[in-house]
């Protein structure tokens, strides 16, 4: 048990006052979540901390810190009974054995050391938004009330955060929070601000004293009419208008909203422009050649242009899987355990990186153990997954920068590594990244191509084999990616 009063040392106040600070000035959102999670395992002396976000479903790890770092991105069964009857009944705070969420919950805690656990559920406004989990190497010793207390101010305040959006849920079909106050505004018939309530203050980092006898900063819809507006710190708001009644005030309300995806006609010209055209017209070039010059072409210009065919066809042939995966039954269930083989990671990643594209190729450092323990998957599917967060690395990376793949493994799984030293990506993307169609630049300054199914595609992919995919910026720059699937030689599989 940690002492309540060295628990509550310099380091945990300044993490709250972190991301205190990040909420006040309109910021927070995954970052914030994340400091949270990491002040939550200073506080309660726990060796591991981790929030897992509900979803429609399930739930997933979308921050982790400690001992379950291993964990970011794994998605959780917690619509299981077991693990539900846990976090719905009884006090604020639960604590009991790791085994309880051993199988159901799908973190089989207790095989990596962790034999006790602490739980909290957030909410935001009555609405639950997630599960803040502190893991203990110790089976029997209890947690002192002060950690419990702090365990459960700290979901508290996951909650609030939640409650004030700022790219919080992560996910699309994450919980659905009611704000407690929605921003607000009134303007006279000049459209200066009369009012300015704190939570316009919030959403669009504007103080109520900047604002108030100003002209309104934001474009008005006319009429009936919402229309959308990206602010300076590039978060997006929707606004609205009505007039007061009896007045000729106008009453302006905004909220929050996720960055409008990429709608249909800009996603059928990135296909059709580029995606597919390129490859499409190389062929096409090549292959006219071939038939109206083969006589005169020698037969090394002949070997040439068939080995250019052949690998725009096989790009081709990847761009056209890759349309109809996307398009196909997004609640596939994972592959039954039976037709998941044991396979040498090591083995199959070096036939994996012989199927990439020269380019790839020289671009990509190996750095591969000699052996690894058995991992079981879909062996074939590999070659799909390391060329897509190749491709992923390079496209955002300078052509000099060198990208980097190793890979190792733990007591459940064997994992393997995509890094690179390019632009990075920033920590509230690192879960919007595995959307379909989501893109790093988008519009007219996207200039690396793509129409944003890699990342999606990977997901699903290894999800479906029982593993977990996840991102995270790397240290000094640049973007990590990592692939874990459960070793063939745990317990069971779908356990790692």
């Amino acid at each position: 048990m940690v002492d309540g009063g060295s628990a509550f040392g310099t380091p945990v106040f300044a993490g709250l006052a972190e991301v205190t600070e990040a909420l006040n000035s309109g910021g927070g959102g995954l970052p914030g979540l994340q400091r949270s999670v990491e002040v939550a395992g200073l506080v309660t002396g726990a060796a591991g901390a981790a929030f897992v976000e509900y979803a429609a479903d399930n739930g997933r790890v979308i921050a982790a810190a400690g001992e379950l770092a291993w964990a970011l991105g794994r998605p959780v069964d917690l619509i299981h009974p077991a693990v539900r009857g846990l976090l719905q009944f009884g006090t604020r705070v639960r604590e009991f054995p790791s085994s309880l969420i051993g199988t159901a919950g799908g973190l089989q805690l207790a095989s990596r050391g962790l034999y006790r656990v602490m739980a909290s559920e957030a909410a935001a406004n009555g609405t639950g938004v997630g599960v803040l989990f502190a893991a203990y190497g110790d089976s029997e010793e209890p947690t002192g009330e002060r950690e419990k207390a702090a365990l459960g101010f700290l979901a508290s305040f996951i909650g609030l955060q939640y409650g004030l959006g700022r790219g919080l849920p992560v996910y699309s079909d994450g919980p659905a929070v009611k704000p407690a106050g929605e921003p607000f505004a009134l303007l006279d018939t000049e459209h200066r601000v009369r009012a300015w309530n704190p939570p316009a203050a919030l959403l669009t980092s504007v103080p109520a004293e900047t604002a108030i006898g100003e002209q309104f900063p934001f474009p008005l819809p006319a009429g009936d009419a919402t229309i959308a507006h990206k602010l300076p710190s590039g978060r997006w708001m929707e606004i609205r208008t009505a007039r007061v009644t009896g007045s000729q005030d106008l009453a302006v309300s905004f909220r929050a909203r996720p960055e409008p995806p990429p709608d249909g006609r800009d996603l059928f010209i990135a296909l059709t422009g580029h995606e597919l055209r390129t490859p499409v017209t190389v062929i096409r070039g090549y292959a006219d050649t071939l038939v109206d010059h083969w006589e005169s072409l020698s037969e090394e210009s002949r070997r040439e242009a068939i080995q250019v065919v052949g690998q725009r066809a096989r790009e081709l042939s990847r761009l056209v899987d890759r349309l109809l995966n996307a398009v196909g039954d997004d609640g596939a269930p994972a592959v039954e355990s039976t037709t998941l083989l044991p396979f040498d990671l090591v083995e199959s990643l070096a036939g994996a990186v012989d199927d990439l594209n020269a380019e790839q190729r020289q671009s990509l450092t190996v750095r591969l153990p000699d052996s690894l323990p058995k991992t079981r998957g879909d062996r074939a599917s590999l070659a799909t997954v390391l060329a897509e967060l190749v491709t992923n690395a390079g496209k955002y990376s300078p052509n000099w920068v060198e990208i980097e793949l190793t890979a190792g493994a733990d007591a459940r799984t064997v994992w393997f590594r995509v890094s690179d030293r390019g632009i990075g990506i920033r920590p509230e993307h690192v879960e919007r990244a595995f959307d379909r169609f989501w893109q790093l630049e988008t519009g007219d300054q996207r200039s690396s191509g793509g129409v944003g199914l890699g990342l999606y595609l990977v997901r699903r992919i290894v999800e479906r084999q029982h593993g977990w995919v996840s991102l995270r910026p790397r240290q000094g720059g640049g973007t990590v990616a990592e692939v874990r699937l459960p070793r063939a030689d745990a317990d069971g599989p779908g356990e790692a």
